[in-house]
């Protein structure tokens, strides 16, 4: 016997809201193998250097990101409205919002870092 199981409709306005530091904030909508988020970035927001298992791909909608790959000393790259970032697993990275960002980002596995509130890099600013 197999087990049936079914699609769910989500809202974005529906989705819980998450303050994580006064220029960031973000909505996750997470199943068993991906996880889906939508992310604010005031401008001026650093997230700090950091590396995941996770694989990750970021599709900037509004704005613009400044990414540094790597280490903070590689040359960085702008990812601008309209443009999608590929992040390996276990790349180190640090991004920078130059202006009012919204930006998509799309993890497999799901961040357990993010689901269980334990993704302290973020919290501070």
């Amino acid at each position: 016997m197999s087990e049936t199981k079914s699609a769910q409709l989500y809202r974005w306005e529906d989705v819980p809201l998450e303050q994580l530091n006064p220029k960031l904030q973000r909505r996750m909508i997470s199943g068993e193998k991906v996880m889906l988020t939508r992310i604010f970035l005031a401008k001026g927001c650093v997230v700090p250097m950091h590396q995941h298992a996770n694989e990750q791909i970021s599709y900037v909608v509004k704005g613009a990101l400044q990414f540094w790959l790597g280490s903070e000393d590689s040359t960085p790259i702008t990812v601008h409205a309209g443009e999608v970032l590929h992040l390996p697993s276990n790349l180190p990275h640090k991004a920078l919002a130059l202006e009012d960002t919204l930006d998509i980002d799309v993890f497999s596995p799901p961040r357990q870092d993010w689901l269980d509130k334990t993704d302290d890099y973020l919290r501070q600013g």
